[in-house]
């Protein structure tokens, strides 16, 4: 597929840094997608759930491999691999989530692109905005600079590594 895809991934259990950035390796190593960039990684607050410890996250893009179904449950099985424990709002190991595909909108049982949550998740949109800033939202036609602008409370987001990376 000849269109960029962002992928957000965080942790907060355990080496952090490293399992997001196992997780960005493998899914280029594992045929799912091809590594365009990585942005910085970001120690951020847990939004919406139970006291825990702080997420590192960052945001790649790739070119899927994959259709977007596909692409999900290739995901899935990854994230099981590298041995995410945890569920919604719970401590995690390594989550991943597909955050936008191109100018694609999907809405299934199973999978909704963009992410339905990602506008208003500044650990997903500063990181985005630091490899795509020129990225616009496909339904609303928001730039991703409006978007965390509009940001609904304040989310501490603090830039911990200047590992931003893009692959040719």
């Amino acid at each position: 597929m000849d269109f960029p895809a962002y992928v957000a991934l965080g942790s907060n259990v355990g080496d952090r840094e490293t399992m997001v950035l196992r997780a960005a390796r493998a899914l280029e190593r594992e045929g799912v997608a091809q590594l365009l960039a990585l942005s910085s990684l970001y120690e951020t607050e847990p939004i919406a759930c139970e006291p825990m410890d702080d997420f590192v996250n960052m945001v790649v893009q790739v070119r899927p491999l994959l259709w977007p179904e596909d692409l999900l449950k290739r995901i899935q099985v990854l994230e099981k691999q590298l041995g995410r424990c945890g569920g919604h709002n719970e401590p995690r190991t390594v989550d991943v989530d597909i955050v936008a595909m191109g100018n694609r909108v999907l809405d299934t049982p199973h999978l909704r692109i963009p992410h339905p949550r990602y506008a208003t998740r500044a650990f997903v949109l500063v990181p985005l905005q630091e490899i795509a800033p020129g990225f616009t939202c496909p339904v609303t036609g928001r730039a991703v600079s409006e978007m965390i602008g509009a940001l609904p409370e304040r989310q501490r987001v603090t830039r911990i590594s200047g590992r931003s990376v893009v692959y040719q």
